[in-house]
C-alpha cells in the first residue's frame, strides 16, 4: 500500500519511473483515469505504475479503488492483457455498460465512480553480448535493430553483474578468456546462456568450470555452440542464426524468466508470490479487500472478517448474524 507522501506523485513524475522500469527489465503496469464521475478524490488522467511485486506509485483514487485495481493489475501482468474497468456501484450503470469493460464494485460511502484503463508494460528484451569480434558487434547492430536492449562488454570486463535472470547472454569471447567469461555468465544464471564455439570447444570449456565446482544444472543449460546449425558460415551469418534461435525460443516460450510477447505463462514468468496478496469480501457492501490489519479485521465466531471502512464494521458489529448469513449464501 502507500502512504499519503507516496500517493500524490505528479504524473511527470511517474511516467518518468515507467522508463526507470522499463531499464530494469521488470514487466509492470500502468493503470490511467480516463473518467470519473464525482465525488471522486482522484482527477481524469491520473496515472500509477503498479509493479510485478503489488507496489502501486502514484494515484489511483482513494482507499475503495486501490484495492481493486491492485488486484486487477496484477491479472494484467499475468495475462499481459490490458483492462478497461468501470469502478462504482453496480446499480449506477443498469444496462449502459459497454461490452468488454469490466464492472468492480466499490460500494460503502462513496457514490463517485471512475473508469480506469490498465495496460500491461513488458520490456524490451535484455541481450547481453561478451566479446568484440565482428560477430559479436553485428549481432549488436542486429538486436538493437529489433528494438532489444543490448550491452555490448569485451570478455576481460565482464562480470555477473552486467547480466541477471531475465537476460540472455552470448559469450562471443571465441578463445580469448572463453572460460572466466562463461564463469560470469553461468553464475549471472540467465534465461539463456550461448557459447559461440564448436561443441569440442564447448565441451573443454563446460568440463573446466564442472571441474572448479560450477552448479551442474547451470552448466547444463549452456547452448553451444549458440544459434541454428546453418554450417560453415560467415560472421554476420553467425549473427543471424543465434539471433534466429533467440526469437524462435522466446517466440515458443521456452526461455523461462525471460521478458517477451504473450502470457506469463508463454514467457514462463510469473508474478512474484509477494504480489499474490491475500484478499477477502466486506460481508456488509461486497467489495473486495486487502486481508490484513488496514482492512479493520474482526472475528466472529471464530472467522475473521475484512471491512472497506469503519462505517461497514460498525453496520456488521450492529447485527453479525445476519451479515454472516449473508456472506455464506454468497
Amino acid at each position: 500500500m502507500t502512504s499519503d507522501a507516496d500517493a500524490h506523485v505528479p504524473d511527470l513524475s511517474v511516467l518518468e519511473q515507467v522508463s526507470e522500469l522499463a531499464r530494469t527489465g521488470e514487466p509492470f503496469a500502468l493503470a490511467t483515469v480516463v473518467w470519473r464521475q464525482g465525488p471522486s478524490s482522484s482527477q481524469q488522467g491520473s496515472k500509477a505504475i503498479i509493479t510485478g511485486s503489488g507496489e502501486l506509485r502514484g494515484w489511483i483514487g482513494g482507499a475503495c479503488a486501490e484495492p481493486a485495481v491492485l488486484r486487477e493489475a496484477r491479472a494484467v501482468i499475468t495475462t499481459g492483457v490490458p483492462r478497461l474497468l468501470l469502478l462504482g456501484e453496480p446499480g449506477q450503470f443498469g444496462a449502459a455498460v459497454p461490452e468488454g469493460m469490466r464492472v468492480v464494485p466499490i460500494a460503502c460511502q462513496s457514490e463517485g465512480a471512475l473508469e480506469v484503463y490498465i495496460e500491461p508494460v513488458v520490456p524490451a528484451p535484455h541481450l547481453v553480448i561478451v566479446g568484440r569480434s565482428p560477430m559479436a558487434q553485428a549481432l549488436d547492430s542486429m538486436a538493437g535493430a529489433l528494438g532489444w536492449r543490448t550491452t555490448l562488454v569485451a570478455g576481460e570486463e565482464f562480470t555477473s553483474a552486467d547480466a541477471g535472470e531475465r537476460s540472455m547472454v552470448v559469450v562471443a569471447t571465441q578463445g580469448h578468456g572463453d572460460e572466466e567469461a562463461l564463469e560470469q555468465a553461468v553464475r549471472a544464471r540467465p534465461a539463456y546462456l550461448g557459447l559461440v564455439g564448436s561443441r569440442r570447444r564447448g565441451a573443454a570449456v563446460l568440463g573446466y568450470l564442472a571441474e572448479r565446482g560450477l552448479d551442474q544444472e547451470q552448466l547444463g543449460r549452456v547452448q553451444v555452440p549458440a544459434g541454428l546449425d546453418l554450417g560453415r558460415t560467415t560472421h554476420q551469418e553467425i549473427a543471424v542464426a543465434i539471433l534466429a534461435e533467440l526469437v524462435r525460443l522466446r517466440a515458443s516460450g521456452e526461455l523461462a524468466g525471460a521478458v517477451g510477447p504473450g502470457t506469463a505463462a508463454e514467457r514462463g514468468a510469473a508474478v512474484p508470490a509477494s504480489a499474490a496478496t491475500a484478499e477477502a469480501v466486506d460481508p456488509v457492501c461486497g467489495m473486495t479487500v486487502t486481508a490484513d490489519s488496514s482492512s479493520r479485521p474482526l472475528t466472529h465466531d471464530g472467522q475473521t472478517y475484512y471491512f472497506c471502512s469503519a462505517r461497514c464494521r460498525r453496520e456488521f458489529e450492529r447485527d453479525p448474524a445476519a451479515h454472516a448469513r449473508k456472506e455464506s449464501r454468497c
